[in-house]
This record gives structure tokens, sequence and C-alpha cells, in this order.
């Protein structure tokens, strides 16, 4: 087994980790937002009101129509709704509780059976962090089965709550790469996969976030060139592709963690995708909601529907009580919390994103091309290996308190279009 050692990043250590109870949870509905895909404009294939199974195609891509996204749970749908310019913001379907799926087990061709059971949108890949093309082989799928995010959940124990189908799901993922499929660990825990693929590679990880994070992990071990592509997923991506191959039919079940200081009694929750999980938000007032980790999560608060690829839930208080005069109080060993504390301010350069960013590519560099527009600086300085999710410590510790990710993504965002 390979070993590889992250020395530069920083652990983030925030109250509110969920203790080990698992409890099941039934949503009263589920929402497939396009939002939560990158690069995909969604065509409807339903209406308000029309009854669906589990599986059932609720929109696909125009770009291309082979990916489709289904339904997590039997039911009506209860509404679509619709942003500026008439966008489709979310499709909400009412679960009936039946959980009447449709089969696909007469498709023989994993990739055939992917696309049209809805599970494909769980692959991703890079650069630019969009939905896997079905029409290309990658270089190699990466796997990383630990998160090393602020109070993420323990993917080992999701794992062994589901070892035969995360075994039969990365069989599958072994037949989609001419490459190899590297399932990446936490140091010092035990290997639990069973597989006859011989081009399944385990690599352990040691050190603090990023090191959980799949960029840091394809960086240390396979960096991608231009013109190459790599696919990426989740523990709860794997155990959802493996179900589909060993039942037939698509269970959206996934094992969430509800975390965070603004949370009473955190624990896990095994639920659906796209969950409203309004009922188990036992938080205190004035707290915000956030669908994943608190450094690269979305803010659902008044929606509480689950992102699609979110296996944690954080609750935190809001931070908008401000303190007199706290923009002159001397900050030690704390991070500055969920406000800004002031206003635009200028572009500082400490040096310190070096000292937490692992990889081998010069940041301020990066931020100030992408924000120029310069493609082939972009290209020089490694923009096909990052994610916006990278950035997310340099955000954190960044005096300056620039929107360091969505600068990346809008950069990523540019290049995708001037090039494809």
């Amino acid at each position: 087994m390979d070993k590889i050692k992250i020395k530069k990043g920083l652990d983030i250590r925030l109250a509110g980790a969920p203790s080990k109870q698992l409890e099941r949870f039934e949503p009263t509905s589920c929402a497939l937002k396009p939002t939560d895909f990158i690069g995909v404009l969604p065509k409807l294939h339903v209406e308000e009101g029309d009854e669906v199974k589990a599986g059932s195609v609720l929109f696909h891509d125009k770009n291309n129509e082979n990916i489709v996204f289904t339904s997590p749970v039997s039911g009506k749908v209860k509404a679509i709704v619709r942003g500026e310019k008439r966008a489709i913001l979310e499709v909400i379907v009412e679960n009936d509780g039946k959980y009447d799926s449709i089969d696909f087990s007469d498709i023989d061709n994993p990739i055939d059976r992917m696309l049209r059971s809805g599970v494909w949108p769980m692959l991703r890949q890079r650069p630019y962090a969009t939905i896997a093309n079905p029409d290309v082989r990658p270089k190699h799928i990466f796997v990383s089965t630990f998160d090393t995010a602020p109070l993420a959940p323990d993917n080992d124990y999701i794992i062994e709550n589901h070892i035969d189908a995360f075994n039969a799901g990365v069989n599958v993922l072994s037949k989609l790469t001419d490459g190899n499929v590297y399932i990446n660990v936490r140091r010092d825990v035990p290997w639990r996969v069973s597989t006859n693929a011989q081009n399944v590679v385990v690599t352990e990880f040691s050190g603090p976030h990023p090191a959980g994070n799949v960029g840091t992990q394809i960086n240390a071990i396979s960096p991608i060139n231009k013109g190459e592509t790599v696919w990426y997923c989740y523990p709860h991506d794997v155990i959802t592709i493996g179900n589909l191959f060993l039942t037939g039919k698509y269970d959206s079940s996934r094992i969430i963690a509800t975390t965070g200081a603004a949370m009473h009694n955190p624990h896990y929750y095994k639920t659906k995708i796209g969950a409203d999980i309004t009922p188990i938000l036992d938080i205190e007032e004035n707290a915000r909601v956030i669908s994943g980790n608190v450094l690269t999560g979305t803010n659902i608060t008044g929606d509480n529907y689950l992102c699609f690829h979110d296996s944690q839930v954080t609750v935190i208080p809001e931070g908008n009580e401000y303190k007199l005069f706290g923009w002159l109080r001397p900050i030690t060993k704390r991070f500055t919390d969920t406000n800004t504390n002031g206003d635009t301010r200028p572009y500082i350069m400490t040096g310190e994103f070096e000292c937490v960013f692992p990889f081998d590519i010069y940041p301020m560099q990066l931020i100030k091309a992408c924000l120029i527009k310069d493609i082939d600086q972009m290209e020089e300085l490694g923009i096909y290996e990052v994610d916006a999710e990278d950035f997310a410590l340099c955000e954190v510790i960044d005096p300056s308190k620039t929107p360091i990710q969505q600068i990346i993504r809008e950069g990523l965002e540019f290049i995708r279009k001037e090039t494809n």
C-alpha cells in the first residue's frame, strides 16, 4: 500500500461533532436542484401533479440528453420552482412512502444502466468538476474514503453499514477506466474492499485538511495535464452505484450527519437524496443551515432541501450580532466568524496561502490570473488541477476577505466555455 503524507494544511476544530447514533428519517418530500450540477441546462420531463416512481426521469441536460436526473422517491411532483428568467431551481417530489421503483436490471452495460437510472451524475470529472462525460474513458478514477473538513461525517462508519454495496460499486468503477481506480484511505484504517479487479489501488494518506479532498489526492498521485480527464466520487456515491447493480433499482438512501454548535443532539440519519430535512433541524434560533461543511457548503436556510452531493448538514450561529468596536479587537488563536467584519479591502500579499495550500502551484498568482481571465496564465499555473474547494483554506486565512472560491469557480467556468 502506497503511503503519502500531506504536510501543508490546517485542521479547523469546531463544536458540534455527530455522535455515533443512527436514526431513520423518512422525508415528506425531496428535491432535485439543477443548480447542484455545474454546466447543466435542464429540460423538464414532468409537470406539477405528475405521478413518478423512484428512477423516473424529472429532467435531462440539454447539453447531453443521455444524462438524466431521476426522482429519488415515488410520489407526486409537488412543485417546480423557478427563478429569474424562469430558470428551474428545484423539482420537488412529494414522497408517498411506498418507494415504488423502476427496475433497471435488464440493462447489462454498466454505463447505460447508470445513465438510465439517474445515478451517472454522481460521477464528476476534473478539470471543471462537471458531470463525467460518458463518451470519454478517464485517465483514472479517484475515491476519497475519508473527509478532513470541519465536523465531517465518519465515512468509515458509513461504509461499515453498506460494505457489500461499496464493494460492488468499486467493481463497477473498475470497468469504466483503462487506468486505475484509486481508493484513498486514512492512515491506519483497515482496508475493507474485497474485489477481483486488477486495477484497484489503495493509497494511504495522512496529514491535515485538505488531505481528504480528492483534488489534493489527485495532485499527489497523478496530476492532471492539459487534455487529460480524471473522474471522482465519494463513498455514498459508490454505495448507490453498488446497490443499483445488486438490486437493479435506484436506491437513493443516504446516511447524513447533522453537525454544528447550533444543532441540538447532532448525530447520523438514514434518509434520501435531496430530503427536506426541516423535521430533524432541532436547532437554536438565529442559526444558519448549511448543506455540506462550513468551508464549501451551501446555505439552505429557509429551504432545507439537502443538496445532491452532500452527506452533511452543518448548523451554526448566524453571527449577525455585532460587537462594539469589534474591528479594533486583537484576533488571537481564533478565526473570524460568519461576519466579514468590514467592507471591501485591498488584496494583501502575505505569503500565508502557501502554508495551507498543498498543491505544487502558486495560489496567489493563479487567483490573479483568474481575476483578469488570462487563459494562458491560468493554464501555466495549473488551473486544470484545481476546483474551488481546494482554495477554501486560503479563503479562511485571507486578511482581505476575498471570495477566493468564487473567483476560482468563475475562472474555471470561463476557461471551460472558451475552450469547449
